[in-house]
C-alpha cells in the first residue's frame, strides 16, 4: 500500500470546524493553509492558520468552487486539501478532481462518497449486505401521481426525503394522504434549492424513534473499528441539536447489533477513513439505516472525549495510508459527554437566525468541559451561513454527572450583541424528561410549548442588571481585581 507523508493541508472550510482541523494539523507537525471569503475576513481561523488566501466574490460559493480551491491548493504547495464538513465534504467530483491533481483528499474514495451520497443507492447496498433498512422506494420518484400511489401501498404516515442532500433539507413528514400533494410539492423545491435536483424517495415513516448513529474508523488495510454510539435525537427541523455519546438509555442487545451491523458493512464495503452509519431505533427496538455520513460529524467531539481518540488526526493519518494503531479490543469508552450546538438565532420566533456582532462572549469552563468555536467578542457573524457558532461539550464518567456539569457550565456561558439558543439548552438540561435520558426525535415538538424560555433567558438579564458583565470587562481592562462579597 502506498505510504505519501503530507506535509502541508489546504482547508475547504470555515468556522470552528476550519479551527478544528488547524488544531489537529500542529499537533501532527503539518502546515496548513486557510481559506476565507470576503465576509469572512476576521474569522480566528484566518489568524491561526499557517497561511491564508482571500477567495473574493460570491460568499458562499467561495468554499464550493472546487476548481478555484485546488488550483490555490497547488499554488500554495499543498499534498492534501481537507473539506471539513458541509460545502464540498460529500461531493465525490471534487474528491475524484483532486486525485486527478496529485492532491490527496482526506476523506473516502470518491466511490464511496457517491455511493452514500445517493440515498437510494445506499439503501439498497445496505440491504443487500443484511443491515435492516425501512420500507420504501429503491427507485428516484419525480411524478407526484406515481409518488402518492408508491405512498398509499406502503401505508400512512411516510416520509419524502430529497434523494441527492441530508441535513434534513428536502425532508417533509406526510400524515395523511391529503396531505401528500403539497408535501411533495415542497420536499422537491427545497430540494432543488439546495441540492439542484428535485428527485426524492419515500419511506415509511417511524413515529417517536431514537436517532442513533455509530462512529466508524477504517484503514486502507481493512482494518474496521467503531467507536461507540450518539444519541441525536433532540432535533428541530430535522436538525440535529444536542448530541450525546453513548445514548443513555439504548438495550445492550440493541448496542451491539448496531455496532456488529456498521462494522460489518463498512468492511464489506472497503470503505476507508472516518465516516458514521446513522439508524432509527423504533419503540419496539428495532432498528433501520437511513444514511452514511462519509465525513466528519459536527458532533465528533463527544466521541472523541469518551474515546480519547482524535479523529481529524485519525482521518489525515489513514489518508497518509498508516494503519489504525488501535484494534476494536483496543477501544475503551469511558463515561458520558454532550455536546450543545450553540446556534446565533431566536427559539422564541421559531429559530430566526440572529446574525451581526457579538458584544460579550464568555465561556465556561473548568474540568470536563470544551469549547469548539470561531467566535469571540467584537467578531461579527455573517448571514451567509449556517446560524451554528460554536459548541459546547461536556462530560463526566456517569450520566447524571454529564448534566449537572451541563447546567453549570451553560449557566457560565454569556453571549451578548446577537440572539442564541442558550435560553433553549438551560431549558433541556432542566427537564425531567432529559435528566432521565427520556428522549425521541419528537421531543423538542412536545416541549417548546412547555418551555418557559423567557423565564430562563430573564436569569441572564438579572446578571446583566447587576452589571457584573461589564465590570468583570472593565476591570480585566483595567488589570484590577474584583472582590465580591
Amino acid at each position: 500500500m502506498e505510504h505519501k507523508k503530507i506535509t502541508k493541508v489546504l482547508i475547504a472550510n470555515r468556522g470552528e470546524i476550519a479551527l478544528r482541523i488547524i488544531r489537529a494539523c500542529k499537533e501532527l507537525n503539518v502546515k496548513c493553509v486557510a481559506i476565507f471569503s470576503e465576509v469572512d475576513v476576521e474569522g480566528i481561523w484566518v489568524r491561526k492558520a499557517d497561511e491564508c488566501y482571500p477567495m473574493m466574490g460570491n460568499a458562499l460559493q467561495a468554499y464550493l468552487d472546487g476548481e478555484r480551491i485546488i488550483a490555490l491548493a497547488k499554488k500554495a504547495g499543498c499534498d492534501a486539501i481537507h473539506p471539513g464538513y458541509g460545502f464540498l465534504s460529500e461531493s465525490a467530483e471534487f474528491a475524484e478532481s483532486c486525485a486527478q491533481n496529485d492532491i490527496i483528499f482526506i476523506g473516502p474514495k470518491p466511490e464511496h462518497i457517491a455511493l452514500f451520497g445517493d440515498k437510494m443507492a445506499s439503501k439498497v447496498a445496505m440491504k443487500q449486505i443484511g443491515v435492516p433498512v425501512l420500507e420504501g422506494t429503491d427507485e428516484p420518484v419525480l411524478d407526484k401521481k406515481e409518488g402518492e400511489k408508491i405512498a398509499t401501498e406502503i401505508g400512512f404516515p411516510v416520509i419524502i426525503k430529497a434523494a441527492f442532500g441530508g441535513g434534513g433539507r428536502g425532508m417533509r413528514i406526510v400524515l395523511k394522504a391529503k396531505d401528500f400533494s403539497d408535501m411533495f410539492d415542497s420536499a422537491q423545491n427545497e430540494s432543488m434549492k439546495y441540492f439542484g435536483r428535485t428527485e426524492v424517495f419515500i419511506e415509511k415513516y417511524v413515529q417517536n424513534p431514537r436517532h442513533i448513529e455509530v462512529q466508524i474508523v477504517a484503514d486502507k488495510y481493512g482494518n474496521v473499528v467503531h467507536l461507540g454510539d450518539r444519541d441525536c435525537s433532540i432535533q428541530r427541523r430535522h436538525q440535529k441539536v444536542i448530541e450525546i455519546a453513548p445514548s443513555p438509555r439504548l438495550n445492550d442487545a440493541v448496542r451491539k447489533e448496531l455496532y456488529r451491523v456498521s462494522t460489518k458493512a463498512m468492511f464489506r464495503l472497503g470503505y476507508e477513513s472516518v465516516g458514521t452509519v446513522e439508524f432509527l431505533v423504533d419503540e419496539q427496538d428495532n432498528i433501520y439505516f437511513i444514511e452514511m455520513n462519509t465525513r466528519v460529524q459536527v458532533e465528533h467531539p463527544v466521541t472523541e472525549v469518551i474515546s480519547g481518540i482524535d479523529l481529524i488526526q485519525r482521518m489525515i493519518e489513514i489518508a497518509e495510508g498508516d494503519k489504525l494503531k488501535f484494534l476494536q479490543e483496543d477501544i475503551r469508552l469511558k463515561g458520558f459527554a454532550i455536546e450543545f450546538r450553540i446556534n446565533s438565532e431566536d427559539p422564541q420566533k421559531n429559530f430566526m437566525p440572529s446574525a451581526g456582532k457579538i458584544d460579550t462572549y464568555i465561556t465556561p469552563g473548568g474540568p470536563g468541559v470544551r469549547i469548539d468555536s470561531s467566535a469571540y467578542a467584537g467578531y461579527t457573524i455573517p448571514p451567509n451561513y449556517d446560524s451554528m457558532i460554536g459548541k459546547l461539550i461536556v462530560s463526566s464518567l456517569d450520566w447524571e454527572g454529564a448534566v449537572k456539569k451541563a447546567r453549570r457550565a451553560l449557566d457560565e456561558f454569556y453571549i451578548e450583541g446577537i440572539v442564541s439558543n442558550l435560553p433553549l439548552h438551560r431549558e433541556i438540561v432542566r427537564d425531567e424528561d432529559f435528566i432521565a435520558g427520556i428522549f425521541n426525535t419528537s421531543y423538542l415538538d412536545k416541549k417548546m410549548d412547555i418551555f418557559n424560555l423567557k423565564a430562563v433567558d430573564s436569569q441572564a438579564e438579572e446578571v446583566k442588571k447587576v452589571g457584573y458583565i461589564s465590570k468583570l470587562i472593565a476591570s480585566i481592562k483595567e488589570h484590577k481585581l474584583i472582590v465580591r462579597s
